[in-house]
């Protein structure tokens, strides 16, 4: 896929360097990537992709704006207040880069309508704030072999891994899969809401560029994934930690 020279003048600082280069430009603008929350971890992840030049984004709410969103979702702003999400979304990332195509899907994305949606993309950003809609995400992508970058923030940490379950690892062995991370959702109500705990609103932008970052680089085909680790992220202390984790054997705890 070609570049424009407006879009060659735009990108020049990411052709100039040797892993991405034109060839890495060029994937970057054939990608489409599939979007799930315009919220606060999906307010910088999709402001960086658009950035980068990802050539489609699709974004998945189902949500309005509200005042409290605006502590952490830069993707809106005041004049946004009661607009859908998706609609204020796209017009920030078109004023920010109307090469990207943007695509919006106002759902909320589950077992029974996403395996169409999922399959349409080349690669999931999971930015949702609930055990629901994450745990759905990961079965889909897995089901259409389809990569997902998942993040999630609490209070003042986060957490982000890449999944590849559908691949093998450098050893030949077969790549985690979410439920190998987290085998089952916690009991309902044992983890407060972000609304009742709180979040400091940078964690989420945090968390959002480095899930940016990871999507660019498997578009790109550079640098050392996360997949089999996970990051955590600590803003008070500001400690950045790994846990690794494996597949786990059929019928093992």
């Amino acid at each position: 896929m070609s570049l424009s020279p407006e879009e060659l003048e735009r990108y020049a600082r990411h052709i100039v360097l040797p892993e991405v280069g034109g060839p890495g430009q060029q994937r970057l603008k054939a990608a489409r990537v599939l979007l799930v929350g315009a919220g606060g971890i999906g307010s910088p992840a999709a402001l960086y992709l658009a950035a980068a030049g990802i050539g489609t984004l699709g974004l998945v709410d189902d949500d309005h704006v509200s005042l409290s969103n605006l502590q952490r979702q830069i993707l809106h702003g005041v004049a946004d207040l009661s607009r859908s999400k998706l609609a204020s979304a796209r017009d920030r990332i078109l004023a920010l880069n109307p090469h990207v195509r943007v695509e919006t899907h106002e759902t909320r994305i589950d077992a029974s309508n996403g395996a169409g949606l999922v399959a349409g993309y080349d690669l999931v950003l999971d930015g949702s704030d609930n055990f629901a809609t994450r745990y759905a995400v990961a079965d889909l992508c897995e089901a259409a072999r389809r990569p997902l970058v998942s993040a999630a923030v609490q209070r003042f940490s986060g957490s982000l891994t890449t999944l590849l379950p559908f691949a093998a690892g450098a050893d030949g062995a077969p790549n985690p899969a979410y439920r190998d991370l987290f085998p089952a959702p916690p009991p309902e109500g044992m983890v407060p809401t972000c609304a009742a705990a709180g979040i400091l609103g940078v964690v989420t932008g945090i968390l959002g560029t480095l899930a940016a970052a990871e999507a660019i680089k498997l578009i790109c085909g550079i640098g050392e994934p996360l997949v089999g680790r996970l990051l955590l992220v600590d803003a008070l202390t500001m400690r950045f930690e790994e846990i690794r984790y494996r597949r786990r054997p059929t019928g093992g705890d």
